[in-house]
């Protein structure tokens, strides 16, 4: 889908839809993140960062399911977060951890992945006169990523208020992260509720081309997990000789 620009003045005047940027992964937060901005009437341009990740098949997903909850744009927008380094997501000289045994914040943490996509989102909001940016960050059943918690998003919408021209003109942004404080098995079952097919999503942190799942990565054990916990069937794919290790 190509971008398309729209004012949102002209749009709340016109008396159409409001609008929102939606960071979208591919992943199942982010998918219900959009879910849910689409239920509340929000006409949503999707926005992926392509930062180098060795899991890009979440990229394909992120497309399909912009196309699937029929998003107004979706943007890819390249930043090569691999020259950074610092994380195993982006140096294949890195292990992805399978054991889920390790304490503090994981090597699988991307250096201000989070303020990265925020700030672009936010540079889009501006530039398509919007005030919504949806975000699916998580702090309850999550690997420990310091991006993910109330506090980061609080600062980032002061931050967001004070570093632009509409922030400063009065007309703010909401930082809409409507996730923050569920589990992994209630964001399953509000996406069901809300017409995700789960099917869509990629989780994993090393998926392969065809977006099938390792079954060994923390994302994965997390994923799995909250399936169980919504007792909800499981529609992950496996790669073959990979099959799911314990919850």
């Amino acid at each position: 889908m190509s971008p398309v620009a729209e004012s949102g003045t002209a749009a709340h005047a016109s008396g159409r839809e409001r609008s929102a940027v939606v960071l979208l992964s591919g992943g199942l937060d982010s998918a219900t993140c959009l879910a849910l901005a689409r239920a509340e009437g929000y006409r949503c341009h999707t926005l992926s960062l392509d930062y180098g990740q060795r899991h890009r098949a979440e990229l394909k997903a992120a497309e399909g399911l912009a196309q699937a909850f029929g998003a107004a744009s979706h943007r890819v927008i390249r930043v090569d977060l691999g020259a950074i380094g610092g994380s195993a997501l982006t140096d294949p000289a890195l292990a992805i951890p399978e054991t889920g045994a390790a304490s503090g914040i994981p090597v699988t943490y991307v250096p201000a992945r989070n303020t990265i996509m925020l700030s672009l989102a936010l540079g889009l909001a501006e530039a398509l006169d919007l005030r919504s940016i949806f975000i699916g960050a998580n702090a309850v059943d999550y690997s420990g990523y310091p991006d993910c918690r109330p506090a980061f998003i609080d600062a980032f919408q002061d931050l967001a208020n004070l570093a632009t021209r509409a922030g400063i003109e009065g007309h703010g942004f909401e930082i809409r992260a409507p996730l923050i404080a569920m589990s992994k098995a209630e964001i399953i079952r509000v996406g069901a509720a809300h017409g995700l097919d789960h099917a869509l999503t990629v989780s994993c942190y090393q998926a392969d081309t065809e977006g099938r799942a390792c079954g060994s990565c923390d994302s994965c054990r997390i994923r799995r997990a909250g399936f169980a916990d919504a007792e909800i069937p499981d529609p992950t794919r496996y790669q073959p000789g990979r099959a799911p290790g314990p919850v």
